[in-house]
């Protein structure tokens, strides 16, 4: 373990995503010191990034989620500081956290993925919803764990949606929904893990925040219980999309199958989760990689 030197495990940060950045850095420095790797805790909303240069790091951990951690500032300012991190470089983490532009390049390359509308405070909120019809998926665009995310109903109620997500971000995306099965796809390196079929309790309208981290009674579905030539298809897709984003190393891909089987992609995440609720490791270990054999993994991917 030697060769990997000082790590620095890069967790917490400032974003709306803290809580769950802290769960996934101590799960990761724990998996890491238990494999002898010489791993310590950086959290840099208490610490300055020259402590990592002072403290004569050899590389990064990045367990940081959302701004300023998975969009490409903290990826900027570790290459000024010629430090290897892990994950997905500048370009592609910035563009990864911005799901409007995620879709512009994924429409652009004729990849599947549901139509939407860019809300604003004037907007015609009646004509967006005759648009794209209801129900309609609005989130804050630069923003993850379904923070700032409502599904809309009711008509006449995307006006309150929109501004519940502009508390969170200044880009909303108004997206059609997809009424169908929602799949995520974990990616290392230049595989496709197996597809997990995500199945929220029935008294949730989505896989909203609580879905994700609170509560226990959310369905995972590993092995996905699709035929063998349509997983296969879904890993492919979710490999292209990430790729086309310029993604490397590991994230993962979220994709919606209506009831006619068709894939429509939601988003990548170039940072994914790592709490005992997340969902890489859980594909990973479908795969016969456990936790500790998955974070060193994604850390010798800095050699």
């Amino acid at each position: 373990m030697k060769r990997f030197g000082k790590v620095a495990v890069m967790l917490g940060g400032t974003s709306a995503e803290r809580p769950v950045s802290l769960n996934s850095g101590n799960a990761v420095l724990a998996a890491l010191t238990r494999q002898g790797v010489d791993a310590h805790a950086f959290d840099p909303a208490t610490r300055s990034l020259g402590d990592l240069m002072a403290g004569e790091f050899d590389r990064v951990f990045i367990a940081l989620h959302g701004r300023y951690g998975e969009d490409g500032c903290m990826q900027g300012a570790l290459e000024l500081l010629h430090l290897p991190y892990t994950g997905s470089g500048v370009m592609a983490s910035a563009v990864g956290m911005d799901k409007w532009r995620t879709k512009l390049l994924w429409r652009a390359a004729g990849l599947p993925t549901a139509d939407w509308a860019i809300l604003a405070a004037d907007s015609d909120f009646a004509s967006v919803e005759a648009a794209l019809g209801l129900p309609i998926f609005v989130k804050p665009a630069r923003e993850g764990s379904s923070i700032g995310m409502t599904k809309v109903t009711a008509p006449g109620t995307l006006e309150a949606a929109y501004a519940a997500a502009a508390e969170h971000d200044s880009l909303v995306l108004a997206e059609k929904f997809i009424d169908g099965a929602e799949y995520t796809v974990g990616i290392l390196g230049d595989t496709a893990l197996p597809l997990i079929r995500l199945e929220p309790a029935q008294d949730r309208a989505f896989y909203d925040f609580e879905a994700k981290y609170i509560r226990d009674d959310t369905r995972y579905h590993c092995p996905a219980g699709l035929p063998q030539a349509q997983e296969m298809g879904l890993r492919q897709l979710a490999l292209d999309a990430f790729r086309l984003l310029g993604g490397c190393g590991w994230g993962r891909v979220d994709i919606m199958a209506d009831h006619s089987g068709n894939p429509w992609l939601l988003e990548a995440n170039t940072s994914p989760g790592m709490t005992d609720h997340s969902l890489v490791p859980m594909a990973a270990r479908a795969a016969g990689i456990d936790f500790d054999a998955l974070c060193l993994r994604i850390l010798e991917q800095t050699l």
